[in-house]
């Protein structure tokens, strides 16, 4: 689980641009399969198997630098991954980001990335150019055939604190969204903040959705619940995540680690 690439160092929920580039290579290099979320539902589910070692790559809220950082490197190393996109976010950043097209954008926001908190009072606002991907660039790269998006809702609203209608629009108003620029099924759905009560998880299932991503820590395993599929929140660091991937993709040794470090 990620969410920004960024050479804003020491920032929350940040890895590094290079940092991100060499766990990327060394999950090219050292030969683990990365997987659709098709796959990896489909292997909870027990209907295919995964033979070796494999990871699923995903990220979310969509912010900018997954395009302007993460993107490029996803390419070279050709290494799948899954964006949970805010729609809502997605609609208010194309629509200022309007006809100037991207070149100035992202050579403004190279000069001075934001931070997290300064992404977030930027969208708190309605500014949300140069804090998030617009639908052009969320189509050029669902358009490389490594990268595909899901929902994360349409504002991001904690969906614990949302019930009947409310919460139903949310659910399917940006899967709606998804699917229409997109021309393709929105299947999967990440919880805003990881938060979210037992009827949202219905609400979800009503609305669609055939696996539900959450932020517990955990591994995918065969016979796990598709609908609470739990993550691993990526560290800024290239020894922690080549470490963490020999631990997590051993059935044995992510059951005695998580088991002793209380995570499951």
């Amino acid at each position: 689980m990620y969410h920004h690439i960024s050479p804003n160092r020491g920032d929350m929920i940040t890895v590094a641009p290079e940092v991100f580039d060499a766990q990327m290579r060394h999950v090219k290099e050292a030969g683990y399969r990365s997987l659709s979320v098709d796959e990896l539902v489909g292997f909870m589910r027990g209907k295919n198997e995964i033979d070796g070692r494999a990871v699923a790559i995903t990220f979310d809220d969509g912010y900018l630098d997954n395009y302007v950082y993460a993107f490029p490197v996803l390419k070279a190393c050709g290494v799948k991954a899954t964006v949970f996109t805010v729609t809502a976010w997605a609609d208010c950043a194309t629509k200022e980001n309007g006809a100037e097209g991207k070149g100035s954008l992202i050579e403004e926001f190279r000069r001075r990335p934001p931070t997290h908190a300064e992404a977030k009072a930027m969208i708190e606002k309605g500014d949300c150019r140069g804090a998030v991907m617009d639908w052009e660039m969320i189509e050029e790269m669902r358009g490389s055939g490594l990268v595909e998006f899901h929902s994360h809702t349409m504002t991001h609203e904690r969906c614990d604190r949302l019930s009947g209608e409310g919460l139903a629009n949310e659910l399917a108003g940006s899967r709606q969204a998804l699917e229409e620029r997109l021309n393709v099924a929105c299947k999967y759905l990440c919880w805003p903040k990881g938060k979210h009560a037992p009827e949202s998880v219905e609400a979800a299932k009503a609305a669609g959705y055939a696996g539900i991503f959450t932020t517990a820590p955990g591994v995918a395993r065969r016979g796990d619940d598709p609908f609470s599929i739990k993550r691993i929140p990526v560290k800024d660091g290239v020894n922690w995540f080549k470490s963490r991937l020999r631990i997590y993709t051993s059935p044995l040794m992510s059951a005695l680690y998580l088991r002793m470090s209380g995570k499951r």
